[in-house]
């Protein structure tokens, strides 16, 4: 099915991935997928044990959207984890073309809401 939909990626330090997704879902998200990851950024430091290195680890947070919740979820996020400071972790919006497995959205007749109608 064609989509009208986002996607919020949020990539923060290990440990503030819950953080993330209580406050999005106040915010209206309907749910998250907490992925793990490793990476620096320019207000970070590598770090190596014997030589090797480490990296940190990352947490990474998917939430798909919808236009009339994008910016509230976003901005949430934002602030309740200080996004906004060095080195506190990033957000950002890509659209998605489509999408499947959003049943919660579809009636009981299999139909999208009439808001969500073309």
């Amino acid at each position: 099915m064609k989509s009208d939909v986002s996607l919020i990626i949020t990539i923060v330090r290990k440990g503030w991935a819950d953080k993330v997704l209580e406050n999005s879902m106040k915010a209206g998200a309907e749910g998250g997928t907490i992925l793990m990851g490793r990476g620096v950024g320019i207000h970070e430091k590598s770090q190596s044990i014997m030589g090797i290195p480490i990296e940190p680890e990352k947490e990474i947070i998917l939430s798909v959207t919808y236009p009339d919740k994008t910016d509230v979820i976003l901005q949430q996020i934002v602030d309740s984890c200080d996004l906004e400071d060095p080195g506190a972790g990033i957000a950002f919006v890509v659209p998605v073309e489509r999408v499947v497995g959003v049943c919660h959205r579809i009636n009981h007749h299999g139909e999208a809401p009439q808001s969500e109608k073309p």
